[in-house]
């Protein structure tokens, strides 16, 4: 049976046994409001028989703080783990962007990033095949911009109007609480949209080895704006310095029998070690007369921007185990809805919905003063009239708190930090993008993969969508991997056993 073996220093970090330390002088108790416990391991009795006092106050606020202890999980992005570290800008970019932390080289800005995996549980193994979050708040002189976004560059669905159902969908069944290809796929088959993201995650890149040693990516396009109030769209990536690695379904499989916290372990020790992880941030740009050139639409998050250059804008270092995981991981709140001056959102509908739907998701989990907790609050001072509400410790002074007003000292805004206009066109819709490309991009994916990598995507698919019991599912599926590409759509007919001449059919009907 094979053994999992590590190091007195790895165990430490785990917590598994004691860092050995000077001996200190014993420190009295107290209660949470400061007062001194006189004895913690037994409650107070009438009597040495008789019943438990509701007088120990001491008992009860244990026993009500301990029933207290889990907050709300999130309903996406519940298994994570964050570090901390720096960012530091690789040059003067004001060229594309007001942001401070890019306008000179060399600049630093603390940074806290959150790793995570997407469908999942809090309590579920990280071996598991599913999308990565990498998500990073940067502690910025001009507030906190959070980049949220995942290892994979691109997502399932363009529209957040469909964002419950694709999770509902994925979440396990709500009659037997277990994940079901029968119910993903029956959704993914009305979603062709879907083929490309279902392609690269079913591919090895669908479960990272490292989290030291996978990609981050947005995901959605931002635009920067400059001093000149130009526009530029960007896409941003972040690449490993340590390189790529992924696991095959066998060695996940392996490795969840000995370690199902193995990601965060190796980040923990990696760093504990000295061996710091780094990324290089990159970005992608396009300017708005370019948008309309590409046979797919660019802010489409279905959709990657092959060809198009990309730009070192600087490196983050992760160099800090938090010192109290709950309180750093669980309460850390990202949100892209968290920008600064130079950074906006793009018009891409994905994004446009997750810019309420992540921060009221945390406001939910939080609490409206989610941001005065230490791993959210900004560097620079706050100065709003939002005003009370749970763990509103420090909150407006004075007898203002509304605004305008002529008293001294009174907030007010500033113009010079307005969004940028953009030009609008036609009429309110609900209707879909103009250019889908549904299908292209999941077969370029495919075509450049190695022959194993081919291999191992047809049996990872393969297994999942071969427990589909509907037969209309599962031949609509297969049409659209055949769409994409027919030698994946052939090898993966055969491998379910579906029906050829009627995928056939179907991919003909198809349109991109």
């Amino acid at each position: 049976m094979a053994v999992l073996r590590l190091t007195p220093t790895s165990l430490a970090v785990l917590g598994l046994v004691a860092t050995l330390a000077a001996p200190v002088a014993a420190q009295t108790m107290t209660r949470d409001n400061g007062s001194p416990v006189g004895d913690n391991q037994n409650s107070q009795t009438a009597g040495p028989n008789g019943p438990t006092l509701l007088q120990d106050v001491h008992l009860i606020e244990k026993l009500q703080r301990f029933h207290r202890e889990r907050i709300p999980e999130r309903v996406v992005h519940a298994r994570g783990t964050a570090a901390q570290g720096e960012f530091v800008s690789a040059g003067n970019f004001s060229d594309l962007t007001t942001a401070s932390l890019l306008a000179a080289p060399g600049k630093v800005t603390p940074v806290t990033v959150r790793f995570s995996t997407v469908i999942h549980g809090r309590g579920s193994p990280e071996t598991v095949r599913d999308p990565r979050g990498f998500a990073t708040k940067f502690y910025t002189d001009q507030g906190n911009w959070d980049l949220v976004g995942n290892h994979t560059p691109i997502f399932f669905i363009r529209d957040a109007i469909k964002f419950p159902d694709m999770v509902h969908s994925l979440k396990p069944s709500p009659v037997t609480n277990l994940q079901d290809p029968n119910r993903f796929f029956d959704f993914f088959s009305h979603v062709p949209e879907s083929t490309h993201m279902l392609t690269q995650l079913y591919s090895d890149l669908g479960i990272p080895a490292s989290y030291r040693k996978m990609q981050g990516n947005s995901v959605h396009a931002y635009k920067l704006v400059n001093a000149k109030g130009e526009v530029t769209y960007a896409k941003f990536q972040w690449r490993p310095q340590q390189g790529e690695a992924y696991l095959t379904r066998a060695e996940a499989e392996k490795i969840q029998g000995m370690n199902f916290n193995n990601l965060t372990a190796d980040l923990y020790m990696a760093i504990d070690e000295g061996q710091h992880p780094k990324w290089d941030l990159y970005v992608q740009t396009m300017k708005p007369e370019e948008l309309a050139r590409t046979k797919y639409d660019p802010l489409d998050s279905t959709k990657v921007w092959p060809g198009v250059p990309a730009r070192k804008i600087g490196t983050m270092t992760l160099n800090k185990v938090p010192d109290n995981f709950f309180e750093v991981t669980e309460q850390s709140a990202f949100a892209p809805s968290n920008l600064v001056p130079g950074i906006e959102p793009s018009e891409d509908r994905m994004l446009q919905g997750l810019l309420f739907s992540y921060y009221d998701a945390q406001t939910y989990r939080l609490g409206a003063n989610k941001q005065k907790l230490p791993v959210n609050r900004p560097l620079v001072p706050v100065k709003n009239y939002q005003i009370d509400g749970y763990g509103d410790g420090d909150g407006t002074k004075g007898d203002v708190n509304y605004q305008p007003s002529r008293r001294p000292g009174a907030y007010s805004e500033n113009p010079h930090y307005q969004y940028v206009r953009t030009p609008l066109a036609g009429t309110t819709q609900t209707q879909a993008i103009a250019r889908t490309d549904n299908f292209s991009q999941a077969g370029d994916y495919y075509r450049g993969l190695s022959a194993t990598g081919k291999t191992n995507l047809i049996g990872n698919l393969a297994a999942d969508l071969g427990a589909v019991k509907n037969a209309e599912v599962r031949q609509v599926m297969l049409s659209h991997f055949y769409k994409a590409d027919a030698d994946y759509g052939k090898r993966l007919t055969a491998a379910v056993k579906g029906d050829l001449a009627d995928v056939e059919r179907r991919a003909a009907t198809l349109k991109e």
